[in-house]
C-alpha cells in the first residue's frame, strides 16, 4: 500500500508543479483563481531558493521509508526532473523560462481583467 500511496503523491507533485507553472492562465478565465496561485507559485519559490523541505516530498519520502527505500536522493526535482526532463546544465535557462511564462500568465490575467468593455453590436 505504501508504494500505491508514495507513487499517488509523485503524481500529485507533479500535477502540483503543472499547476505553479501554468496556473496563472487558468485566471485569464477563471479570476478569483489568481489568489490560489499566487500562493503556489510562492511556495514553489520559497522550497526552491530556502533550504525548506516541500511537504509532498515528505510525504514521498514517509512511504518510501515505508517499503525500505531511502528518501528521494536530493529531493523531488533533483530525482525526477533535473536530469531527466531536461540536462543539469539547463537549471538556470527553464528557471528563467518558467519565470517568463509567469509573469506573460499574470500579464495576460491583468489584461483580461481590465480590459474595457466594447458594448456589443
Amino acid at each position: 500500500m505504501a508504494g500505491v500511496l508514495a507513487a499517488v503523491t509523485m503524481i500529485v507533485h507533479f500535477i502540483a508543479l503543472l499547476y505553479i507553472g501554468l496556473g496563472g492562465f487558468l485566471a485569464w478565465h477563471w479570476p478569483r483563481s489568481i489568489f490560489i496561485h499566487v500562493f503556489f507559485a510562492a511556495w514553489g519559490v520559497i522550497v526552491n531558493i530556502l533550504p525548506v523541505t516541500c511537504p509532498l516530498t515528505a510525504i514521498e519520502n514517509y512511504f518510501r521509508r515505508q517499503q525500505g527505500f531511502g528518501e528521494l536522493p536530493g529531493g523531488f526535482n533533483e530525482h525526477y526532473i533535473i536530469g531527466v526532463l531536461f540536462p543539469e546544465d539547463y537549471v538556470q535557462a527553464v528557471a528563467i523560462g518558467a519565470l517568463i511564462v509567469l509573469v506573460v500568465s499574470y500579464v495576460g490575467a491583468y489584461a483580461r481583467r481590465h480590459r474595457p468593455l466594447v458594448p456589443a453590436k
